[in-house]
C-alpha cells in the first residue's frame, strides 16, 4: 500500500462521530483526501454485463470500504503478532481464527474496490483512526511480552472489532450499492460472533474492564 503524499494531522478519537455522521449522510470518512475524492467517484458506474443495470458507488460506500480496508490489512499485522506470541494459548487460537476471517474479508474488500474502480492506496495512512491497529499500536505490541502483550492485543482488537462494526453499520443504513451493503452485513455478524468470543477469553473481563 502506498500512503498518501499529503501528511495531515492525526485524527483523534472523537472522529468517530465525525465520521458515522458523514457516512449516514451520504458524506465520506473524516479525513481530506477521502472528502475530496468522494465526490468524483460516487458518480462513477461499472461495466455491467449486458442487460445488467449500472450499480451506482454512493459517497458512503466509498468511504466505507477506504475505511475498512485499511483496517482489516493492520488489524491482521497485530493478530499474527498475536497467533505467534500470545502467553495464553486460547489467545493464540482466536488470534489464529479471527485472522484467517479478516484475510477472507479484504480478498472481498479489495474485490469491491476494484468493481467500484477505487485505487487500492490507503487514503488513512498515517491517521489516528478510531478503531484502526496504527504504527505505535504494533510497536507497543512488539515491545509487550507475557500476559500484557495479551491484554494489549485484546484492548486493541475489541475496538477494531466494535469500531468496524459500528461504521459497518452505517453502509448498511445509508449505502447505496447492494454489494457493499451485503459485505457490510456479514463484517457485523462476524464481529459481533468474535466480541462474543473474545469476552470469553480467559481474564478478558478482568483486563479489559
Amino acid at each position: 500500500m502506498n500512503p498518501i503524499d499529503l501528511p495531515l494531522p492525526p485524527l483523534h478519537r472523537a472522529a468517530l462521530l465525525v465520521l458515522l455522521g458523514a457516512l449516514a449522510l451520504g458524506g465520506t470518512a473524516g479525513c481530506s483526501p477521502a472528502a475530496e475524492s468522494a465526490p468524483r467517484t460516487a458518480q462513477a458506474r461499472e461495466s455491467p454485463p449486458a442487460g445488467t443495470p449500472a450499480a451506482t458507488s454512493t459517497a458512503t460506500d466509498v468511504g466505507w470500504v477506504q475505511l475498512m480496508t485499511p483496517m482489516n490489512q493492520q488489524a491482521v499485522q497485530l493478530l499474527t503478532l498475536a497467533a505467534e506470541r500470545a502467553a495464553e494459548p486460547r489467545v493464540r487460537d482466536f488470534a489464529v481464527r479471527l485472522r484467517t476471517g479478516q484475510e477472507a474479508e479484504l480478498v472481498r474488500l479489495r474485490s469491491l474496490l476494484t468493481r467500484m474502480g477505487l485505487p487500492g492506496t490507503d487514503v488513512h495512512a498515517g491517521h489516528d483512526m478510531p478503531g484502526m491497529v496504527t504504527v505505535r499500536d504494533l510497536d507497543a505490541a512488539r515491545a509487550a511480552e507475557g500476559p500484557a502483550f495479551d491484554r494489549l492485543v485484546l484492548f486493541q482488537i475489541r475496538d477494531h472489532l466494535r469500531q468496524s462494526a459500528q461504521v459497518s453499520r452505517s453502509e448498511i443504513t445509508s449505502g447505496g450499492r447492494a454489494d457493499a451493503r451485503e459485505l457490510a452485513a456479514a463484517l457485523v455478524t462476524a464481529r459481533e460472533t468474535s466480541l462474543a468470543e473474545l469476552e470469553r477469553l480467559p481474564d478478558a473481563v478482568r483486563a479489559l474492564g
